[in-house]
């Protein structure tokens, strides 16, 4: 079993970066797959990032690639998504889930465990 707590949601302007957390407690860090989703109003969740047990490979949505960067600190147990030139268009609530896993999983249904997630609004 694993606890996932967010944090660092915010309401920002278009252009502005926001650092998102996602601390962990239970089972040791790297035995999970991490992923980032995020869900908008009236929309279904849709996947944001994702990176391996080793932390050496990561996956991007083609929405964010080149301006969100995932991460892990395994002394911290806390994954991190740096999200930079925000567009109104990422605004959601984003949820980190993990799993143990062998290899990235971009679906959710793959991903057993699941915070509860921190809202992100970007104004034009």
């Amino acid at each position: 079993q694993v606890q996932l707590v967010e944090s660092g949601g915010g309401l920002v302007q278009a252009g502005a970066s926001l650092r998102l957390s996602c601390a962990t407690s239970g089972r040791t860090f790297s035995a999970y797959v991490m992923g980032l989703f995020r869900q908008a109003p009236g929309k279904e969740r849709e996947f944001v990032a994702a990176i391996s047990r080793s932390g050496c490979s990561t996956s991007y949505a083609d929405s964010v690639k080149g301006r969100f960067t995932i991460s892990t600190d395994n002394a911290k147990n806390t994954m991190y998504l740096q999200m930079d030139s925000l567009k109104p268009e990422d605004t959601a609530v984003y949820y980190c889930a993990a799993n143990v896993l062998n290899t990235i999983a971009t679906m959710p249904t793959f991903y057993k465990y699941w915070g509860q997630g921190t809202q992100v609004t970007v104004s034009s």
